[in-house]
């Protein structure tokens, strides 16, 4: 089968994954900042191997960084495909102003109603955390966004001149005999607290109390193992690019 690159081009990390169109076959992460370094496209071009990949798949939230990809898979001859909102067709879009959604929130949206069907709630623990919702038709509906967990901890960190940076990790007591304890707690339960209740009331407006809940993300095995989600996928960003250029083979007759 013909090798296909995928990437997601994030603010902090660049997600990159091979596929054979039918599944992930190898994944790694590399530094966005790199993008912008000379020489900084070498990673990708190792990871993609000594073989031009038929296809570059990509989503994007660093718009500066996606014209240097584009010219890399001109270079190889790879056919190149970028998701947005108008590219994108395994999910309806029911939105104000299209073009203001994330692409990695519609590749989030395609692969949770594909795998979990719909409505479906996905939670993307990033530098942000985003709520990205479907709707019972199978439409993105928009969504909530909150500080990531490490931006909400080094901002005190920066603001406060006696509070430490803290590597962030679960705790199970609630009350803090240290500085880092008592920031821990604060982050970590006071964190599922905070998506605990928007998921509440996600529930009570799409009036489904059975709504599925897919997180994915940095922290989403840390923040999301104590909460009622359907899974916890690492891969979810990716997937739904693999399920967009699996559809743009069918419209093709590939």
């Amino acid at each position: 089968m013909p090798i296909v690159i995928l990437v997601d081009i994030g603010n902090t990390h660049t997600h990159v994954a091979r596929t054979d169109g039918r599944k992930i076959t190898r994944r790694a992460d590399l530094l966005t900042a790199d993008w912008f370094k000379p020489g900084g496209h070498k990673a990708f071009a190792r990871f993609a191997g000594r073989i031009p990949p038929a296809g570059i798949a990509v989503c994007s939230v660093v718009p500066r960084a996606t014209p240097r990809l584009r010219k890399m898979a001109r270079g190889w001859g790879s056919a190149f495909f970028e998701l947005n909102a108008r590219t994108v067709s395994r999910v309806g879009v029911s939105y104000p102003r299209p073009e203001t959604i994330g692409p990695d929130r519609l590749a989030n949206a395609v692969a949770a109603k594909h795998h979990f069907g719909a409505p479906v709630v996905v939670v993307d623990f990033g530098t942000a955390v985003t709520f990205d919702v479907v709707d019972g038709r199978g439409d993105y509906v928009g969504g909530i966004i909150a500080p990531g967990l490490a931006v909400m901890t080094d901002y005190l960190h920066e603001k406060t001149a006696l509070l430490p940076r803290i590597k962030i990790r679960d705790v199970t007591q609630l009350i803090g005999k240290s500085t880092e304890q008592a920031m821990l707690i604060g982050a970590v339960h006071g964190y599922r607290g905070m998506v605990r209740e928007l998921l509440a009331g996600l529930r009570r407006q799409l009036r489904a109390p059975r709504l599925r809940v897919v997180a994915t993300g940095g922290y989403a095995k840390l923040v999301a193992a104590k909460l009622d989600v359907a899974a916890i996928d690492p891969d979810l960003t990716l997937e739904g690019l693999r399920l967009e250029w699996e559809a743009r083979g069918e419209v093709n007759g590939e």
